[in-house]
């Protein structure tokens, strides 16, 4: 049964095989300490052809005329080794396989050439594509939790924020006018949008997190780090994998990918994602649960190898995102200075509105304004990676688009505050990155490149008030704020554009003084021009010509208009020092300049007394960054990683984003802090303590300061004091957390599972994190109490073959929040982005 169901799904898979004549594969199977393995399995991947080894390790296989082949050697308690044959080998082969729980000498590309990631001078974390698949971890949001250095905030896709060391974007609420300082790139893509991060993962086969500036190796300068993220080829070779999953609220997940030959010199894959959920918060005034999950996404490669030397691939993918979700829930009230019939609590009592609950891990909400965060994003890249001299020539070019479709309840409650809050989005970008890396002499090696990226994005967007306006914008006595009407259906039109280009040529050299002693300049060189206009048009409301009642509805929502033009260039670069004092110490040393571009403000400015945007506020000066950097990497026994990284980062002109207490700045708006600083260490560590035993652990203790930040916003609990800024200098970052970690294990046996060899296991890990500031200028009321949570996971795994697992998350049923975020208006409510309650399921894998 298992060789017919093997049969029919490669006859199905769309791969064909050049054929010749019939001929024998011979080899030899050993152990790493070179001792003949008898009885291993070896298998041609993608058909019931086998055989077994002899007593001597020796085997000979029928190749069935069909090259080129990918070869499959298994034996119990040993990792699946695969080796592909172009041709047919002349000689015998001669393979070497791992124990199963041997420590894997994970490779990296960060360099942009294949190295161990331990011989890497650089802080950075390998989360291989089956590790992510088997702890949960299908988006970034996951990844956090096996990388404590990641931080990733959002309260939607597009309110998303990725932060690696607590620095990379301004916490709190989206603009686009600035860019992120974590780079993104999907197979050598840089993805420029944060809202890709909260999608679905496609085939991945590998996540490399790099920490720290990386502006002399990658296209798009990045000022505290990045994500490389690669997919699974297409192989010449048949290979399909299939996996489902069940769990409660409903949850189902479904992947499938299928790869092989076109033709002789073409191969493909394409690859799917969706994933379901039910939601976890319950509208009241719906009657159905709110926060569901509903993503799509499908990916296609095809590989062309005119010639040995040149792989060309040409991918396309669109992933699309249709949630009801993401409602946040009322996680407290906080007094502010405001006069008293402008509290919070004064203000609905008056409206006879009470919450539906006083607890936000009731997980219950009465919001009258749906909740919608439609998204859709794809692309298209050409990827041309050609061998020149000793080196690799590569162009990738690209084009991609991100549609964003929300609708929002700003106010969190069931009053009619903000009937409408919406801001659709179209934002499109192209890319071009050259690159040549190699040896350069037998002393020297290194990258150049050059890299052009131009974005345009526009913004369409609505805020309307409801007949509850009046009492939350109420400033005085008056009893003309009463009048009937006067700012039901009263509102703005937004049209917000920007395009953006950069353009930068970059480099860095590895100057190889002894075998053992590096030296590693590297250097940047920096254009970038942004171009914004916003203007915003009140409509609605009552009509009428009273200058009173006109002024009251201005004090609301006003007419504004700017535009904002500006470029920027800059000189950057860094200088690694690498030893390695032996085989299992390595230690580096690395001074950064860096820097995050010029921004522009379009989401709206504040307005001074006279009601007139502060202008002086369009354009955000550039972040400059001084970044030093101290690690050792090292084996201190076998099968056994420990690696420490010390770090201290200052950037002068910190680039914020803060809430104003008007309604009309509709996403906040960006300002400059003068001075912040980031220091703290890493660890990482990994231990095999036999073939049934590993453990793995990360730790992070990070001092993050605004050394000077005079004209910080106020904190929520003093808006209505009679100053309009505060100096928060010393004050903690928000979103830094003093400590960080995360802490997994697996113990596992040898098994058989309907007749597949392979792997029973029991795998536990968990995530903790201390209370970090959740808003820009520290509040008492915003702070997000520390947390932990544990996972855990139990079943079989095969390389080939059926696998099964059982799985649950947050299995103590923590309740804790992610985020803390004030209500648009600062009238004293602040509402949260709680943290999945406990779930389960089971996990099905097929993969021939």
């Amino acid at each position: 049964m298992k060789n017919s169901t093997k049969n029919i799904l490669t006859i199905l898979s769309f791969l064909t095989f050049s054929i010749s004549f019939a001929q024998n594969i011979e080899g030899v199977v050993k152990t790493g300490e070179n001792i003949p393995l008898e009885a291993a399995n070896i298998v041609i991947k993608g058909t019931t052809s086998n055989t077994t080894s002899d007593q001597n390790g020796k085997f000979s296989i029928d190749s069935r005329g069909k090259l080129p082949l990918t070869l499959l050697v298994q034996y119990v308690g040993y990792k699946t080794t695969e080796i592909e044959l172009a041709d047919l080998p002349i000689a015998p082969l001669q393979i070497t396989i791992k124990e199963e729980n041997e420590l894997i000498e994970v490779v990296v590309s960060s360099r942009r050439r294949i190295e161990k990631v331990q011989d890497v001078p650089i802080a950075v974390s390998v989360i291989t594509g089956k590790q992510a698949e088997q702890t949960g971890a299908f988006n970034v949001n996951r990844i956090k939790e096996l990388v404590p250095s990641v931080q990733l905030y959002s309260s939607n896709p597009r309110n998303t924020g990725i932060n690696i060391r607590s620095l990379g974007s301004p916490f709190g609420l989206t603009n686009d006018g600035i860019d992120p300082g974590v780079g993104f790139y999907v197979d050598g893509v840089y993805y420029a949008r944060p809202a890709a991060t909260t999608l679905d993962f496609i085939d991945v086969e590998q996540i490399e997190v790099l920490r720290g500036p990386q502006g002399s190796l990658f296209g798009k300068n990045t000022t505290s780090g990045a994500f490389n993220i690669t997919t699974r080829k297409p192989s010449f070779t048949s290979g399909a994998d299939f996996e489902v999953s069940y769990g409660n609220y409903a949850f189902l997940q479904a992947k499938a990918s299928v790869t092989g030959a076109l033709g002789k010199k073409v191969a493909g894959r394409i690859s799917f994602s969706g994933t379901q959920r039910d939601g976890l918060i319950d509208n009241v005034a719906t009657g159905r649960p709110t926060n569901s999950l509903n993503n799509q996404g499908i990916r296609g490669q095809l590989l062309f190898t005119p010639s040995e030397n040149t792989n060309i691939i040409l991918a396309a993918d669109i992933t699309t995102q249709r949630p009801d979700g993401y409602a946040q829930v009322v996680a407290g009230v906080a007094p502010t200075q405001r006069a008293a019939y402008r509290q919070f609590d004064a203000i609905i009592k008056d409206l006879n509105y009470q919450l539906p609950s006083q607890n936000a891990f009731d997980r219950k909400i009465d919001h009258d304004t749906p909740w919608r965060s439609g998204q859709d994003m794809g692309g298209i890249s050409l990827n041309i990676d050609t061998k020149i001299g000793t080196g690799t020539l590569t162009s990738t070019t690209a084009w991609r688009f991100w549609n964003w479709d929300p609708s929002n309840d700003r106010d969190f409650t069931g009053l009619q505050v903000l009937a409408k809050s919406q801001n659709p989005t179209r934002q499109t970008q192209f890319t071009q990155e050259v690159r040549y890396a190699g040896q350069l002499t037998s002393k020297l090696s290194g990258v150049v490149g050059a890299f052009f990226i131009d974005q345009t994005s526009q913004t369409d967007g609505t805020e309307e008030s409801g007949n509850a306006q009046w009492r939350f914008s109420q400033s005085s006595t008056s009893p003309l704020w009463k009048t009937p009407g006067l700012f039901e259906g009263y509102g703005i039109k937004t049209d917000a554009r920007i395009r953006a280009s950069s353009a930068a040529v970059f480099g860095q050299v590895d100057w190889a003084i002894t075998e053992r002693l590096h030296v590693l300049p590297g250097v940047r060189y920096n254009f970038d021009k942004k171009d914004a206009q916003y203007s915003r048009t009140t409509y609605g409301g009552l009509q009428t010509t009273d200058p009173a009642l006109l002024a009251l509805k201005k004090s609301v929502y006003s007419d504004q208009s700017f535009a904002s033009n500006t470029d920027n260039t800059d000189f950057s670069g860094n200088i690694t020092v690498s030893y390695k004092a032996s085989d299992k110490i390595n230690a580096y040393a690395t001074y950064a300049k860096s820097y995050k571009p010029v921004g522009v403000n379009v989401a709206g400015l504040p307005t001074d007394s006279k009601g007139l945007p502060l202008l002086d506020l369009a354009v955000i000066k550039p972040e400059k960054v001084n970044h030093y950097e101290v690690g050792v990497k090292t084996s201190p026994f076998k099968n056994s990683i420990f690696n420490l990284t010390f770090f201290n980062t200052e950037i002068k002109d910190f680039q914020t984003n803060v809430q104003a207490a008007e309604l009309g700045v509709n996403r906040g708006y960006l300002a400059n802090a003068d001075k912040v600083r980031v220091r703290g260490v890493e660890l990482d560590a990994s231990f095999v303590f036999s073939q049934h035993l590993t453990v793995n652990a990360a730790a992070t203790y990070t001092d993050g300061k605004y050394v000077k930040f005079t004209n910080a916003p106020l904190p929520l609990e003093e808006t209505g004091a009679p100053v309009a800024f505060k100096d928060v200098s010393g004050s903690t970052l928000p979103g830094a957390s003093k400590w960080a970690g995360s802490l997994g294990g697996e113990l596992s046996d040898n098994a058989k599972f309907f007749g597949n060899k392979g792997k029973i296991f029991l795998a536990v890990d968990s995530y903790a994190r201390s209370e970090f500031s959740s808003s820009p200028s520290a509040s008492k009321y915003l702070v997000v109490p520390g947390y932990a949570i544990f996972n855990a996971r139990l079943g079989f795994r095969a390389s080939d073959g059926l696998s099964i697992h059982f799985w649950g998350r947050n299995l103590l049923n923590k309740d804790y929040y992610e985020q803390l975020l004030p209500a648009g208006g600062n009238a004293g409510q602040y509402a949260a982005v709680l943290g999945d309650q406990r779930t389960y399921g089971i996990t099905l894998k097929y993969s021939l």
